[in-house]
């Protein structure tokens, strides 16, 4: 029978040090060096059951600590010694994919020679096929990707242990459940397989049904803490709702701000308008390609972009810390939906630093999806008139920093650290003035302050990173 597990009280310091898992010490240690002080909610339900080696249905919103969980498990199981897939994660995007990759490598530091591979569609096949000739420990990808290499022959999971399908719910809205279906015939009948989901949706309950013996059920409040989000509605007429974000952004000033829309068109229509004032602002939907999906998301993370405008299914599996404020600039028919736009400037809370901002434009048409959406959340709204915002004296609101494109990345050999020493020793900058790296496979990006960002465009094209000459630009803001 399934067995349905709540979230341990937090409260209870023992249950939630990572101490009292049956963790070897080289991986305490570096969970402590990680910054890990205390197992999240769903860590402390889920991981002793998965370590245990039960199957595991989780449910738990992005955000919550969730991919931890299921690395700590799947590198509990590996035989570093074995030279084989022992793990697969199926993901439903690409960007989740590299960051599931991302935190994998980061638990796994203490680990000698493991080996993790992306294999994921909008990416060249030669690559991934030559890396695949050279083997790996654990395979991180998403479904179309993972089956052509299966078609191919140049993926065998033979010695596959561990089976975790993240954001579940996603790639079955995605239509990957014949996918995903193909992918899990070919690995062994005897594994251990942990599915994650954001929502419970009937499909999961059907795709549980297929693939997954005898789980452990663990589903975590979806309620955030009402410390944690400040919410405010106004109200306003179809004329007023693009414009009204222009005057929530230059009155609360937040450096960084995701706003929703219902549909594509209207993401379209609002960065617009939002460029058209003065904003620097990006669209993140379904029509975008790969390369520009990637920049988009590598610009707004490293906050050298203040306004990520975005539909619900494009921003699904993101993780953006930092993040000031979420605009709902349609209201969601459906309030699962709102909870999860909202919970992610929820993490502010977390982190010790001022609460987030959650703001949201209703029209009179649409005062019945808020009270539905209060009943869910057992809260009664508040709500202040658009006429109470005024523009915050000084300068014009802009993103403190901006991206460097390097035209080279993995492929190359080069390493954050080797950006970072180009800027830092070879060109005088200050580390302070140097913000995230992100290597690709064929470039990589660097946030500079936006003071130096010129600057430092003409020094690296100059100059050489890790011995070498490189072009660089200065991706528009």
């Amino acid at each position: 029978m399934n067995s349905t597990i709540p979230a341990p009280p937090v409260r209870a310091a023992e249950k939630t040090d990572f101490g009292q898992l049956p963790l070897p010490p080289h991986v305490l240690a570096n969970l402590e060096q990680l910054g890990y002080t205390a197992m999240t909610p769903i860590q402390a339900a889920s991981l002793p059951l998965a370590l245990a080696g039960h199957d595991l249905i989780a449910q738990a919103k992005t955000g919550s600590g969730k991919t931890a969980a299921f690395c700590l498990t799947l590198l509990a199981n590996l035989n570093i010694r074995r030279f084989a897939v022992q793990a697969l994660v199926l993901c439903p995007t690409r960007e989740l994919a590299d960051q599931v990759t991302q935190e994998l490598r980061r638990l796994a530091r203490a680990e000698d020679n493991l080996k993790v591979l992306t294999l994921c569609g909008g990416a060249t096949m030669r690559p991934q096929l030559a890396s695949l000739e050279h083997g790996a420990h654990v395979v991180v990808g998403t479904p179309g990707r993972i089956m052509d290499h299966l078609e191919r022959g140049s993926l065998q999971l033979d010695a596959l242990n561990t089976l975790v399908l993240d954001e579940a719910d996603r790639m079955l809205d995605m239509g990957f459940f014949d996918d995903i279906s193909t992918v899990v015939k070919q690995c062994p009948k005897v594994r251990q397989t942990l599915l994650f989901s954001a929502t419970y949706p009937e499909g999961i309950s059907k795709l549980a049904a297929s693939f997954v013996r005898e789980p452990k059920e663990v589903k975590l409040s979806e309620t955030p803490a009402p410390t944690q989000i400040r919410q405010l509605f106004f109200e306003v007429t179809e004329d007023q709702r693009l414009h009204a974000v222009g005057l929530l952004l230059n009155h609360y000033r937040p450096v960084s701000t995701l706003a929703f829309c219902n549909t594509k068109v209207q993401c379209r229509d609002l960065v617009e308008v939002l460029r058209a004032q003065g904003f620097s602002a990006l669209e993140l939907h379904g029509d975008l390609d790969q390369r520009d999906r990637d920049q988009v998301l590598v610009r707004f993370a490293n906050r050298s972009t203040s306004v990520l405008v975005a539909t619900d299914i494009a921003a699904r599996g993101l993780d953006i810390t930092q993040l000031e404020a979420v605009i709902n600039v349609d209201i969601t028919p459906d309030a699962a939906t709102h909870t999860h736009r909202i919970g992610r400037t929820g993490r502010m809370g977390k982190e010790g630093t001022e609460d987030g901002w959650a703001f949201s434009l209703a029209s009179v048409d649409e005062m019945g999806r808020v009270g539905l959406i209060e009943k869910a959340g057992n809260f009664t709204s508040a709500w202040a008139p658009l006429s109470s915002l005024t523009a915050a004296s000084g300068e014009a609101l802009t993103p403190p920093m901006r991206t460097l494109q390097i035209l080279g990345g993995r492929k190359e050999k080069i390493r954050a650290g080797d950006v970072l020493g180009a800027l830092t020793k070879d060109l005088g900058f200050a580390a302070a003035q140097v913000g995230k790296i992100n290597v690709n496979e064929f470039s990589t990006y660097v946030a500079v302050s936006a003071d130096i960002a010129s600057q430092a465009e003409r020094q690296l094209n100059a100059g050489r990173v890790k011995g070498k000459n490189v072009r660089v630009r200065l991706l528009d803001s």
